[in-house]
């Protein structure tokens, strides 16, 4: 290959690098992002990190966080992870200017599949990477979503090589792509993908009937779907582990048919309807993808001296008060809890958009415009039931994730590869002047038609009134009208700049079909727009502020006075933080074994313990979980230390069951159990050891944990007859196992979420061990995928040559 032909690629990736850096130039310092999710993140794996320090190997499982929980959602290396290198090499940069780059490269390589211009896919690849929404998710700590995110094109680049027939090229990288897709470990992401792969598919279906080529798009469609089957059997044990942890977290079907007040609850098989639309778009939201505060901004905006709002607080308390309360004023008046920027694709971005809906034909325009249009109306949850409600009830999946805003993400990606497609088309000296004049006219009188419509509607039909505007702005008179004031100002400004933009894009194209510009020179001004379209925009919500010294990033908590005191406790017990929400915080993780912590899909059926018993302050329960320590605050707000000398301990025997029939009977009796006492089990585990409602008692039986090692635990039993012993360790039977004197014995699940076993006269040795077979079974999977990708993609290479050189 001449150097000459490398050149484009080599200029690319320097736009791309340097892009990556100049944005996220802090990294250059060594300072770091703060992540609110990433801090907290921190916390939660801060014990399966010491692990892997000690042990040169993986827990799978952490005792820190939620009493114990399975490490597959929060942080795990999985064996013959080969894609985790290829990954690795990819990202070189610092984070998160890695995951930028990585944006950039992935879609120019899908911009290569498409077979577009090297310079108007560098301006797409910028386009697509510094769409807002793709940037501010870094300020929250989204990393696993953007890692998702930026490998979409890289996969979607797969899809269609194949469909262009280049079977050898799309397989590889279909199958390569689709490992690292999924190695993100972000399933939501990548089942949006999947529909707007699967929305590709049905258009190129339809096309191939038209054309009689049916055989041939079956073809295609079996190599796809073998690409695809191998990218998810490199990554066997990690979705293994996934699966059989989502049927028993939050994400599967709860056992409980009653509600916490008592009542009968909707049955569900997922998350609870009003879960997953928390997050919906409303209808006249959807302007902001051009118009970025078409309803505020973020929930949080700074404002200048020049406010309504600023300028009504001067005049009542004085400038420094106005300067400090114009720091943060609740600008967003849609109807989300809260939202850190609005998912802005740049008026720059969807202008060229509306110029290839009036220039670019075919299969490709079609895929793309209807996966926009899905994505938008399916954004819309709760606003839109009809659609939602079908979806949520009737499609596989769709019911285990929330926030369903977060959809529009396919927007974000299929907007500019149409963009993309009309300038290449703009470009082409294969359409004429005069059709190229016609579409940028009709493209400009469109897109500012939409703009000046999106204004007119939010008069018309907008309230500016936000959801915590009578908390906030309703004690002071004129206080809210200010803030209304400026809203309307925010749409106007920015409804004005979007127009701006537009008019600026089409002098430029319209200079170069008169040909007072070259192309080289509409590039570069193209290229101009789009960076400062959306960095302007971005930068108000990430930028060189949020980031700190790595130091303060690496160890984000500093222990508290009480922190120290419990650390001085060197035997195994849990603590219960009562200064922060228990079930959202992973800073006591990072010091402690906690009751609590951060994550998404947290065990079931110990969500419900929260909510049935420990959110009542249920004193048994938090006993039976040996909550040796309470974290509360003083007089003066600071956090302090209470021992509680009636936690359970680490193990105990008891006489007295309650035999329940079902999840409701199980969770309602600890309402009143004496856990020290009693235990409740379900019918058929009784049945199996032959237990009715009470066994003997030996007072001078004894039960101790003697070590705890994370996935082992050992404990020394003696007794003079058969007892039941409970343990205060979460039940979950895909892993854990139990052993006496080295034989493996049944356990059982008792007190709804904790472990119980039977022990027989003697002296004996427990031992728990944390044995995942899931983690072996994904292994020889995935060490086959990985071969035959190599075998076929090889094999064919070879096949095809030798072919070519029959034929010659």
């Amino acid at each position: 290959m001449k150097f000459s032909k490398i050149v484009p690629y080599l200029i690319a990736i320097s736009v791309f690098v340097l892009a990556s850096i100049i944005y996220f130039h802090p990294v250059l310092k060594g300072q770091k992002l703060q992540q609110s999710d990433i801090t907290q993140f921190r916390g939660m794996v801060k014990e399966i990190n010491d692990y892997r320090g000690e042990n040169n190997a993986e827990p799978y499982w952490t005792g820190a966080s939620f009493s114990g929980m399975p490490a597959y959602q929060i942080s795990a290396y999985y064996p013959n992870d080969f894609v985790r290198s290829l990954d690795q090499l990819l990202r070189f940069l610092p984070r998160p200017a890695d995951y930028t780059f990585l944006y950039f490269f992935s879609f120019f390589i899908l911009m290569m599949a498409l077979k577009i211009p090297w310079r108007i896919a560098i301006l797409g690849s910028v386009a697509f990477g510094f769409s807002t929404y793709l940037i501010i998710i870094f300020g929250a700590g989204h990393n696993a979503k953007a890692h998702a995110i930026a490998y979409m094109p890289l996969v979607t680049a797969g899809v269609l090589w194949i469909f262009e027939r280049k079977y050898i090229l799309g397989f590889t990288v279909t199958a390569l792509a689709m490992a690292l897709e999924i190695y993100t470990n972000h399933p939501q992401m990548t089942y949006y993908l999947g529909f707007c792969l699967l929305i590709l598919g049905i258009v190129k279906f339809v096309d191939a009937l038209k054309k009689e080529q049916f055989s041939i798009f079956a073809k295609q469609a079996v190599i796809i779907i073998a690409a695809v089957l191998l990218g998810v059997g490199a990554n066997a044990p990690r979705l293994m582990a996934m699966k059989e942890y989502a049927d028993k977290s939050t994400r599967g079907k709860s056992e409980l048919t009653i509600a916490i007040d008592g009542s009968q609850k909707e049955a569900t098989k997922g998350l609870d309807k009003a879960y997953i639309t928390e997050y919906s778009y409303a209808k006249l939201e959807t302007f902001n993808l051009f118009i970025p505060r078409f309803m505020g901004g973020g929930t949080l905006e700074e404002l200048d001296n020049t406010s309504n709002f600023h300028r009504f607080i001067s005049a009542k308390a004085g400038r420094k008060v106005a300067d400090d309360y114009s720091k943060q004023v609740l600008t967003y008046w849609g109807d989300q809890t809260y939202i850190e920027a609005p998912a802005y694709i740049g008026a720059v971005v969807v202008f060229l958009f509306f110029i290839a809906l009036f220039l670019v034909k075919g299969p490709l325009k079609q895929w793309l415009l209807a996966a926009t249009v899905f994505s938008i109306i399916l954004s819309w949850g709760r606003n839109f039931e009809i659609v939602t409600n079908f979806f949520i009830d009737y499609v596989p999946l769709y019911n285990k994730f929330r926030a369903v805003s977060s959809i529009q993400v396919i927007a974000e990606f299929c907007v500019p590869i149409l963009a993309a497609l009309g300038l290449k088309e703009f470009f082409s000296s294969k359409i004429t002047k005069e059709i190229k004049q016609v579409a940028l006219k009709k493209a400009v009188l469109t897109f500012v038609g939409f703009i000046v419509a999106g204004f007119c509607l939010a008069h018309l039909f907008g309230t500016f009134s936000g959801l915590r505007d009578s908390q906030q702005y309703t004690e002071i008179p004129g206080f809210l009208d200010a803030v209304i004031a400026d809203r309307k100002d925010m749409l106007f400004s920015d409804a004005v700049r979007s127009i701006l933009l537009t008019f600026s894009v089409a002098a430029v194209l319209w200079l170069m079909l008169q040909n007072k510009l070259k192309e080289i020179f509409v590039a570069l001004a193209l290229f101009v727009f789009i960076i400062f379209d959306l960095v302007s925009v971005n930068k108000k919500y990430v930028n060189k502020d949020d980031f700190k010294k790595a130091r303060n990033i690496e160890q984000p908590f500093v222990a508290s006075e009480a922190d120290k005191q419990i650390v001085q406790d060197t035997t195994h017990y849990r603590v219960a933080n009562f200064t922060t929400d228990i079930m959202n915080d992973g800073s006591t993780s990072y010091f402690h074994q906690s009751i609590g912590g951060y994550h998404a899909a947290k065990i079931g059926r110990y969500q419900e313990l929260f909510e049935y018993q420990i959110a009542k302050n249920n004193m048994q329960v938090l006993n039976m979980l040996n909550t040796k320590y309470f974290i509360v605050p003083d007089d003066k707000g600071n956090p302090q230390a209470q021992l509680n000398i009636n936690a359970n301990g680490n193990a105990w025997f008891v006489n007295n069951f309650v035999v329940a029939k079902n999840a409701n009977e199980e969770i309602l009796a600890l309402d009143s159990l004496n856990t020290k006492k009693a235990a409740v089990i379900s019918m058929s585990d009784a049945e199996k050891i032959n237990i009715t409602t009470q066994v003997n008692t030996d007072s001078t039986a004894t039960i101790s944990l003697q070590e705890y090692k994370v996935t082992s635990l050992v404990y020394h039993a003696k007794t003079a007859q058969k007892q039941f012993a409970v343990f205060s360790e979460i039940f979950y039977e895909d892993g854990w196992n139990a052993y006496l004197n080295d034989k493996l014995v049944p356990h059982y699940n008792v007190n709804y979420v904790l472990r119980g076993m039977e022990v027989p006269a003697g002296n004996h040795t427990i031992v728990f061990k944390y044995e995942p077979k899931v983690i072996q079974q994904g292994k020889i999977i995935s060490l086959s995928s990985y071969a035959i990708i190599l075998l076929v993609a090889f094999g064919w290479f070879f096949y095809d040559k030798k072919m070519s050189f029959i034929k010659s």
